[in-house]
């Protein structure tokens, strides 16, 4: 398990799938520590946000793709990278508006 945390919020955990999916989100190397500075917590969130609508605008173009063939739309398998990060989106917002860093260990 990874476990973010932030003297902000409380801590958001993930499974190390899930957390390697996000730490690639966040462009960062999926390594077992590490740490978003407050300065780097802007950044951050537009990393998750533009990761959040790459994700959705790939999904609308499956859907497009098949009406435009004539199949049923697809549909979301498991959890989304919409729902996924929106907890540790949360603690980044929080920890930007406390002036707290952000570690993750794993």
């Amino acid at each position: 398990m990874f476990r973010f945390k932030s003297k902000a919020a409380a801590d958001v955990i993930y499974m190390p799938d899930a957390a390697q999916q996000v730490l690639a989100a966040l462009g960062r190397e999926p390594a077992r520590e590490g740490i978003i500075e407050l300065a780097d917590l802007p950044a951050a969130q537009r990393a998750l946000l533009a990761a959040v609508e790459a994700d959705e605008a790939a999904f609308a173009g499956l859907v497009a793709e098949a009406e435009a063939q004539g199949e049923p739309a697809p549909r979301r398998q498991g959890v989304t990278l919409k729902q996924r990060v929106w907890p540790l989106l949360d603690m980044l917002r929080l920890s930007e508006a406390e002036r707290a860093d952000v570690i993750w260990q794993g």
